[in-house]
């Protein structure tokens, strides 16, 4: 009788998984929890694939736990609404995030700032969130089910595979952007590195009216960035002469690079009053080292963001849709998904992929 009951209290769901630190993904069968009264259970359509799901299942933040059904920027349709449901009906187009609950009643989830609420939980399970004993699995899978304060409302006019990479790079700019007061038309802004974060922060710059400078360590990236992007400037980081002629030029800096690298260099080019905002790690544990006198003599600041609350999130998208902003997408099947994953640890994406979930998942 308990296996009959388990069978309707669970959703059969199918899904690629790791299971050890080699990242090797491959089928995997698990269920989903019944939809409850506030749950939406969506059909997934799209899936990206971020940069942090190649660390997490790689375990290379140390803090997986197998198996890993990786994903956070999912979208897809809404096939099953809970009796208390309001935001959505069957048939909405609909996304999920980085972040699938929250405490509700802490100080940041008062303010909408959900993702910063010491008992969020993650899209899937990681030792970080680890309060809740019910793993989640990511959205490399069929379909997910999740309460409806966390699903943002997709509009009609966004494609849906360049939309899916902006309910986690798109809000990881946007929020910041907008927290630090570097939104406003005629400003200068910087972006380091020009790859998943990077091009969609472009995008949203341009979009503000701003004006935007591409710092990046590689050459190939400049006639992208002018004439793909149109940024406004490119410093290639390396080339001391090209640093040292934009000095004090700009008034922000987004930094989306994830691997190590010098700081200070990015501090010299800001203005007085300039903030340079971090927005990726490249470990757990390596600390940045920092020299003090260029943050007092020009009054400058290095700060940090990570993803914003669903608020902001149903913001992000609306603004994206009336601007047209959607991210540069190379689409794969989910068999493809391992090679992509090699793929982008080697950088050879543009800019993001993501998987054709609802044509290329079949069940094993």
């Amino acid at each position: 009788m308990s296996e009959l009951l388990e069978k309707e209290q669970n959703q059969e769901t199918f899904g690629w998984a790791a299971r050890d630190p080699s990242g090797i993904l491959s089928p995997f069968h698990f269920h989903r929890r019944t939809n409850g009264d506030f749950d939406v259970t969506i059909k997934i359509l799209y899936c990206g694939i971020c940069h942090s799901d190649l660390h997490v299942v790689r375990n290379e933040f140390g803090i997986s736990l197998y198996p890993v059904v990786p994903g956070h920027e999912i979208v897809g349709v809404v096939t099953q609404v809970g009796d208390k449901v309001q935001k959505f009906k069957l048939g909405d187009k609909a996304g999920v995030g980085c972040f699938v609950d929250s405490c509700g009643k802490c100080k940041h989830c008062k303010e909408n700032l959900e993702n910063y609420c010491p008992k969020a939980i993650t899209t899937y399970t990681t030792a970080m969130f680890n309060g809740d004993t019910n793993k989640n699995y990511g959205g490399f899978s069929d379909i997910y089910v999740v309460n409806e304060h966390f699903v943002v409302q997709i509009p009609d006019t966004l494609p849906l595979e360049g939309a899916v990479p902006l309910l986690c790079a798109g809000i990881t700019v946007f929020s910041p952007m907008k927290y630090f007061g570097l939104d406003k038309p005629g400003m200068h802004v910087g972006v380091v590195g020009l790859g998943g974060l990077g091009h969609v922060a472009v995008k949203f710059a341009k979009a503000f009216g701003m004006k935007v400078t591409v710092i990046s360590t590689s050459e190939r990236k400049r006639e992208e960035a002018i004439q793909h992007l149109k940024a406004d400037h490119f410093i290639l980081s390396h080339d001391s002469e090209q640093m040292q002629a934009s000095v004090g030029e700009l008034d922000g800096i987004l930094d989306t690079v994830s691997a190590a690298h010098p700081l200070m260099p990015l501090v010299d080019l800001l203005n007085t009053d300039g903030k340079l905002i971090l927005l990726s790690a490249s470990s757990l544990d390596k600390p940045v080292e920092v020299n003090v006198v260029p943050l007092l003599v020009g009054r400058k600041g290095i700060g940090g963001s990570s993803g914003g609350g669903m608020k902001e999130t149903q913001e992000m998208i609306d603004f994206a849709a009336e601007k047209e902003i959607i991210a540069d997408v190379e689409v794969v099947s989910m068999d493809y998904v391992n090679q992509a994953m090699e793929r982008l640890k080697m950088g050879d994406v543009h800019y993001r992929f993501v998987i054709d979930i609802g044509n290329t998942l079949h069940a094993h």
